[in-house]
Parts: structure tokens; C-alpha cells; sequence
């Protein structure tokens, strides 16, 4: 293989993306894509999508390393005890593997909520609540649940460890699969959601690449590391805090708007900027990542037309039927891309404002208080555009502009002002796949795809 070129798959709900990179220098070789075949075989449009590559990639000698969202990404459900505690604990360490969540329940279940888990058909279920050496009782009947549920799928028990011997047995029996981990808040107002991450990828790994036929895809790439939305976040990590050799770029939003989903990431302290503001929660990841499974432009189009009507925003109809019998249509003419604009526009504003914090005020014993829930990003000052809607936008900062705040928007702690970037060439999933062996390289071929987007743009 060659030693110096890699070539970075996403293998995409609406596209299969590639990337060829070279190491050495950190340059961005070829770029190609293709629309997935995910209903048929995924292999298919990744063989598609290299063969697009120019022959310059060195496809023949490279290595392939690929991560993947296809089918919509990782379906994951969390439990946990108290919604403010464990059960938030549980549902930050699924985001930021690059867990789809669609479900988050708590205390203990009941049939009615196993009856909804069933239908949710998750691929992978975080088992959380109480601390270590506290509640146990609450785990410990959620466990005999799921035994008795009709599913036949992994599950990663991230609670109270004292509960872990009793929850092995109940899970003996059934079609179950427990992975036992430590607790994502062994303490009150202490996450410890690393190991929960690492095998929440590696349930992917082993798992949920066969789950969705992408074991086939395997062949051709060498490896199938992560969930896209992983690869993500580490990109955007590396792009904010730099390497030994070369400097980051500092605090920074990254949103990566998606045909299935809508993704938003932070990476900044999000701490308060005023010294009279009180926090109320569990602490903020310094990365953080929130998706919106119902914001995709593409699979998800009625949600997002819904939300352009009640803003008034114009739809044309005939436009929107043609994007959703079709998928991966890209716009064509400039009405097309008006819609696709205005689409994406909503998915940054609906996404970002369910991602940032908020600040409020409360009268307490002692009068008026001031308290903020969530990240404070109101001082950020670098916004960072991803995804096809994003990189292939003729007015991307129309788009993005929609983190700033409008005068009516007061309690939410969003960017007071900030510089617009897109990530022209795609290469935040490839970076991400990088990250950990090459970040040098990472980081400049990262750098090198960022294009500074003028309000004019």
C-alpha cells in the first residue's frame, strides 16, 4: 500500500463520499461522490464513488478507512433514573459516539414504554441510573424489562455498579446482549462517559456494520472504524485545539447538515460570560454534539417545509414533491436551489437552537436570579459550515447566518457575532478519521478546505 495516501470514505444516508488524501504534505489529492445504494447494497455506490477518484488517487495502493451513517446512523435508546441526572448522563455519552437517538426514558418502565421501545426497533440500548453504591432498585427492574421485550439487540449497562452481578443474571436468559462498562455519572454532577463511548463504537463495530449489510462495503474498504458523526467531532476537536506542531483555531460551532439528520457540535467551555449568571445542570462537554434526526434536507423534508410555512418562508410545491421522490436530487437550477437554501437555513436555526443553552430568569428566596442551562457560546466567534447543503451553496452565509440571534431570540446564548467558514472540499469526516493516528496532516487538510464565507456571499 501506498504510504503516504489514504483515501476517507463516508458511506452517507443520501451519498457515498471520498476523499484522497496525501499524508505527507497534508493535501487534499481527489474528491468524489456518489448517491448510496442503501436499500440495496452499499457496496455499490461506495465501488460508484471510487471509481469517480482519478487515477492520481492511487486507489489500486491506498489504504480505504471508512466511517458511515448510512440507513440514518446509529439508532440508540437510552435509559436512565433521574431526567436531569443519569438519564442526561446516558443521552450525552450516545451523542457524542455518534449514537441517533430516538428515544430517552427514565425512572422505571412501565409495558406501555417497552411497548414504544419495541417500535422504535433501536440497534444498540444504553442501560444508565444511579450512582455507584446508590439506587439500585430502579436499574435493576428496567433490565428485567428489556429481558422479557422481543428484541435481540446489544446493550451497554452504564449505571451502578453494585446492580452489574444482578443485571448479568436477568440478561442470561434472554436475547439480550449486556456490555458492562463503568457508570456515566459514578458521583452527583460527575460524567465519566469515555468507556460508555468506546463501547458504544465498538458495538458498531461489531454489530451494527452487519446490521445494515455494510459487512459487504468491508471488502472493498479496510477498514470501517467509527460512526460518521464520531469522525465528526473528533475533526472538530482537532480543529479547535491544534496539535503540538500547529495551532487551532480556538472555540468553535461546527454544523453539518445532512440529507437524514442535522448535527451540531461545539467545541468551548460554554461556561457563563457574565459572573452573575448561575449554571443549573450537569457540566457541559467541552465537545459536544447534539443531532436532529427529524432535520435531515433530504429524508426529512415534511418537518423542515413545516417549519419554512409557519415562518412564512415561500415553499414551492412542485419543487418539494420532486426532492422527496427523489433523495439524491441536487438542485438544478436556481428556483431548486432556492428551496434547498431555504431548507437548509431551517435545519441550522432549528438545530442550533436546540443545541445552545439558554439563560433565564428565576426568583428565588433572595430575589432575582439569573440561570443559564446548556452552553453559553454567546462569545464564539468561528462558525464552521459542513455538509452537501453547506459545501455546495451558492449562499452559504445566508444559511449560516441563522446562529446569530434575532432581536426577539433574548434568552438564548447564541453568538454575539462571528466569522462564517464553509468546508469547501467535505474532508471534516475524513479529517476526523485521521485524527487519531495522523492529526498533523488532519489539521492541514482541514485548515486547507476552510473557506472564510464574506456576508455578500
Amino acid at each position: 500500500m501506498a504510504l503516504h495516501t489514504r483515501i476517507l470514505i463516508d458511506l452517507g444516508s443520501t451519498f457515498t463520499k471520498a476523499v484522497a488524501v496525501d499524508l505527507e504534505t497534508g493535501t487534499v489529492i481527489a474528491t468524489a461522490k456518489s448517491p448510496s445504494t442503501v436499500q440495496q447494497d452499499v457496496s455499490i455506490g461506495l465501488t460508484q464513488a471510487l471509481a469517480k477518484l482519478p487515477p492520481e488517487a492511487g486507489i489500486a495502493d491506498a489504504e480505504i478507512i471508512a466511517c458511515s451513517s448510512a440507513a440514518g446512523g446509529l439508532r440508540m435508546v437510552s435509559i436512565g433514573l433521574v431526567p436531569e441526572l443519569s438519564a442526561e448522563a446516558a443521552t450525552r455519552a450516545a451523542l457524542g459516539a455518534g449514537a441517533k437517538m430516538v428515544g430517552h426514558y427514565s425512572y422505571k418502565l412501565g409495558r406501555e414504554e417497552l411497548r414504544q421501545i419495541e417500535e422504535k426497533a433501536p440497534d444498540i440500548i444504553l442501560l444508565a441510573g444511579g450512582t455507584d453504591g446508590g439506587n439500585e432498585a430502579a436499574i435493576v427492574h428496567n433490565a428485567g424489562i428489556l429481558a422479557r421485550s422481543r428484541l435481540s439487540v446489544p446493550v451497554v449497562v452504564a449505571g451502578n455498579k453494585c446492580a452489574y452481578d444482578h443485571i448479568g443474571e436477568i440478561f442470561a436468559d434472554s436475547a439480550l446482549t449486556p456490555r458492562f462498562v463503568a457508570n456515566v455519572m459514578p458521583e452527583i454532577g460527575r460524567l465519566e462517559v469515555q468507556a460508555c463511548r468506546e463501547a458504544i463504537r465498538e458495538v458498531f463495530m461489531d454489530n451494527i456494520v452487519r446490521a445494515k449489510g455494510l459487512d459487504r462495503a468491508r471488502q472493498i474498504a479496510n477498514h470501517v472504524i467509527m460512526p460518521t458523526p464520531a469522525a465528526v467531532l473528533n475533526a472538530a476537536a482537532l480543529l479547535s485545539l491544534g496539535t503540538a506542531n500547529e495551532p487551532g483555531l480556538g472555540e468553535i460551532i461546527a454544523i453539518d447538515v445532512g440529507g437524514a439528520t442535522t448535527d451540531v457540535y461545539s467545541v468551548a467551555k460554554g461556561t457563563p460570560s457574565r459572573s452573575v449568571v448561575r449554571v443549573k445542570g450537569l457540566p457541559e462537554p467541552f465537545a459536544k454534539r447534539t443531532v436532529e434526526g427529524d432535520l435531515g434536507v433530504r429524508h426529512n423534508l415534511d418537518s423542515l417545509l413545516h417549519l419554512c410555512r409557519a415562518e412564512d418562508v415561500a415553499v414551492d410545491e412542485a419543487i418539494a414533491s420532486d426532492f422527496r421522490h427523489d433523495p439524491g436530487r441536487l438542485p438544478r437550477n436556481e428556483p431548486e436551489m432556492a428551496l434547498d437554501a431555504a431548507l437548509a437555513r431551517m435545519a441550522v436555526k432549528t438545530s442550533f437552537e436546540r443545541h445552545v443553552g439558554r439563560l433565564e430568569t428565576v426568583y428565588g428566596p433572595h430575589g432575582e436570579m439569573l440561570v443559564q442551562t446548556g452552553k453559553d457560546l454567546s462569545e464564539v466567534a468561528t462558525v464552521i459550515g459542513t455538509g452537501g447543503p453547506l459545501a455546495y451553496s451558492p449562499c452559504p452565509h445566508a444559511i449560516l447566518s441563522a446562529v446569530l440571534p434575532a432581536p426577539e431570540e433574548l434568552g438564548l446564548l447564541k453568538p454575539k457575532k462571528a466569522k462564517f467558514y464553509v468546508d469547501k472540499q467535505y474532508v471534516m469526516y475524513a479529517a476526523g478519521l485521521l485524527a487519531a493516528t495522523e492529526p498533523n496532516a488532519a489539521l492541514r487538510i482541514m485548515k486547507q478546505s476552510l473557506t472564510e464565507i464574506p456576508a455578500a456571499g
